[in-house]
């Protein structure tokens, strides 16, 4: 069950955010909505509503999710470079996911939100300098000030851990 809920492993921290780091996590955030797209613009509304795994989130709300998630990523971001250490609002992404949008909508509006989101974010995470990856939000449920150089490796391997789990259900089910 670990294997399906985190196809990829479970996130670590990097010691240093060194800027190679940084280039890679933008990369990946860059080419994330493309990327999902590819991978679910041929499934039919059945293989969407498929869940990944047992009691996990169909497809079509995972999709869902990421656009929820990285609204609010970018939100994140803007925030910690115009005021000193916010505290976020963290939010019940369960409870979202099985909201009428995530659960039930049609994907076509996440993907746009996806592409719209991650445009924007990108050219905000190259305009930022050096000096500002150690600016950061305080996170209530962590308890903690995460800095955005943390939150960048965090949400570059979100969307590499959202892919996985699509990727590897059509591998389970056979689809292509």
């Amino acid at each position: 069950m670990e294997h399906l809920k985190y196809p990829i492993g479970r996130y670590t921290t990097p010691a240093n955010f060194s800027r190679e780091i940084r280039v890679e996590a933008i990369s990946t955030i860059e080419h994330f909505p493309r990327n999902l797209m590819l991978e679910v613009e041929h499934l039919s509304e059945e293989q969407l509503d498929t869940p990944y795994r047992p009691d996990g989130w169909t497809i079509r709300q995972v999709v869902n999710h990421c656009a929820d998630s990285h609204m609010n990523a970018l939100i994140r971001f803007k925030l910690a470079l115009t005021e000193s250490t916010p505290v976020i609002t963290p939010y019940k992404e369960a409870l979202w996911a099985n909201l009428a949008d995530g659960k039930h909508m049609p994907i076509h509006a996440a993907t746009l939100t996806l592409r719209g989101v991650h445009e924007r974010w990108v050219v905000l995470l190259i305009a930022i300098k050096e000096e500002e990856w150690q600016c950061g939000y305080f996170h209530p449920e962590k308890g903690k000030v995460v800095s955005l150089a943390e939150a960048l490796g965090s949400y570059a391997w979100h969307c590499k851990h959202h892919l996985a789990h699509i990727t590897e259900l059509k591998k389970r089910m056979g689809w292509k």
